[in-house]
C-alpha cells in the first residue's frame, strides 16, 4: 500500500493545472486497473479528468478525488517520506491514501458486482465539473462511502455543514473625491454597512439553536473603488456561509437576499447562493451504526464519529437522498497544511473496515 501511495503522491495534481490533473488520472487509472481488473471510463468535463469504474448495476458508490490543493513543485519542499511510521507528501492525507484504500479493499472482495468507483478531479475547487456526475450515480445507489480522510483520532464524519457563497455588490455613484465628493454615493461605505449587517443576519438565523453546531455567515474578501481620488461607484463583500441543515441554508438565502441599501441613492445586488447542501447526520446514522458494529467484529475497537464544518462531495450524495458515510479514508492530520501526514499503521485496519462495509451493503442489496 505504501508503494502504491508513493506512486500517486509523486504525480502532482494541483487542481488548477488541468494537464497535471490529466496526468494524475492516468496514474490513478493504471493503479486501479491493476487491482480491479478493468480500465475505468475517462470522463472529461470542462477540461477536468474524472475516472469511473462500474461493475454491474451500481448499488454502492465509493467516492474520492485525485486533485490536491498543493501547487506544482510542492514535492521539492514537501517530499515523499516514510519516517517512524508517518507518511508525508503533498496530498497524502487529502486524499490519495483514500484512493489506495479503495483499490486494496475492493481487490479483497470475491465480487465487484454492484459497485461503482468514482474518482473526480475538481473536488478541491468546488466540484463544478463533477457535481452532475456525482449526483447521477448517487441517485441510483443505496449507499455512498466517501474516502476523504478521517477526523481527529480517526473519527468518521457523520455530518458536514452545507456551503453557500455570496457576493454582496454595493452600487453607488462616482464623483471626484476632492472637488465634489458630496455628489457621489460611496459604495465603500455602503459595503461597510452590509458587512456590519451580517452580524444581525447570523443572530436571526441562529435564534433558538443550540450552541456549537450553528450557522456561520462570514465576510471574507472586501473590495472597493478604482482610484484613490474617486468616490467608489462599486464595492463588493464576499460572504462564506456554513449551515448545519437545509432549513438553515434556505433561511440564510432568504435573509441575505432581503438586505437593503442604507445610503440614499445606493443599491444592493446579491450574487451567488447555495453550493453544497448539508450532509445531515440522519443521512449517516444507519451506515455508521453498521460500521461501528463491523469495527468491533474486526477487533478494531470502538469507532468514533463527529460532525465537521468543512464540506465534501459527500454533501452532494446526501443531498440527493443517498445514505452517506464520510471520512473513511486515512487516519492522520494536517490536510492542506505543512504537517499533512498519514499514520501508516492505520492503513490496513481501515481498509479492512472499508471492505467489510462494502460487502455488507452489497450483500444486503442482493438479498432484497
Amino acid at each position: 500500500m505504501l508503494a502504491d501511495l508513493e506512486e500517486l503522491v509523486v504525480c502532482e495534481s494541483f487542481s488548477a493545472d488541468l494537464a497535471a490533473v490529466a496526468r494524475s488520472a492516468d496514474v490513478v487509472a493504471a493503479q486501479g486497473a491493476r487491482y480491479l481488473g478493468a480500465e475505468p471510463e475517462r470522463i472529461v468535463v470542462a477540461g477536468v479528468t474524472h475516472l469511473k469504474w462500474t461493475f454491474g448495476t451500481p448499488r454502492v458508490l465509493l467516492l474520492g478525488h485525485h486533485d490536491t490543493v498543493w501547487p506544482m513543485g510542492s514535492l521539492t519542499t514537501h517530499p515523499w517520506s516514510v519516517t517512524d511510521g508517518i507518511v508525508r507528501g503533498p496530498g497524502v492525507f487529502d486524499m490519495k491514501a483514500g484512493l489506495v484504500m479503495v483499490f486494496h479493499a475492493l481487490a479483497s472482495l470475491p465480487s465487484l458486482d454492484g459497485i461503482c468507483v468514482l474518482v473526480t478531479g475538481d473536488e478541491e475547487v468546488g466540484s463544478d465539473a463533477s457535481r452532475a456526475l456525482i449526483e447521477e450515480v448517487a441517485r441510483e445507489c443505496a449507499a455512498t462511502f466517501v474516502l476523504e480522510a478521517s477526523a481527529d483520532g480517526g473519527a468518521l464524519k457523520t455530518g458536514r455543514k452545507g456551503t453557500s457563497q455570496y457576493e454582496l455588490v454595493a452600487h453607488g455613484k462616482a464623483a471626484h473625491s476632492g472637488l465634489e465628493p458630496e455628489k457621489g454615493v460611496n459604495a465603500a461605505i455602503e459595503a461597510a454597512h452590509l458587512t456590519l449587517a451580517l452580524d444581525a443576519v447570523t443572530a436571526g438565523i441562529n435564534a433558538g439553536e443550540s450552541e456549537g453546531w450553528r450557522t456561520t455567515v462570514t465576510p471574507t474578501v472586501v473590495t472597493a473603488g478604482s482610484t484613490s481620488n474617486t468616490v467608489p461607484a462599486t464595492a463588493a463583500v464576499t460572504v462564506d456561509v456554513r449551515v448545519p441543515t437545509l432549513a438553515a441554508q434556505e433561511k440564510t438565502d432568504t435573509a441575505l437576499r432581503a438586505l437593503k441599501a442604507t445610503l440614499p441613492g445606493a443599491r444592493v445586488e446579491v450574487r451567488g447562493g447555495p453550493n453544497r447542501p448539508p450532509l445531515e447526520e440522519t443521512a449517516s446514522a444507519g451506515l455508521f451504526a453498521t460500521a461501528r458494529e463491523l469495527a468491533r467484529t474486526l477487533g478494531l475497537g470502538e469507532l468514533a464519529s463527529t460532525a465537521v464544518g468543512g464540506a465534501s462531495d459527500g454533501n452532494f450524495t446526501a443531498g440527493v437522498g443517498c445514505p452517506t458515510l464520510d471520512g473513511l479514508g486515512a487516519v492522520g492530520g494536517g490536510a492542506h497544511a505543512d504537517h499533512e501526514h498519514v499514520i501508516a499503521a492505520e492503513l490496513v485496519p481501515r481498509t479492512r473496515l472499508l471492505a467489510a462495509l462494502v460487502r455488507h451493503v452489497v450483500d444486503a442489496e442482493a438479498a432484497r
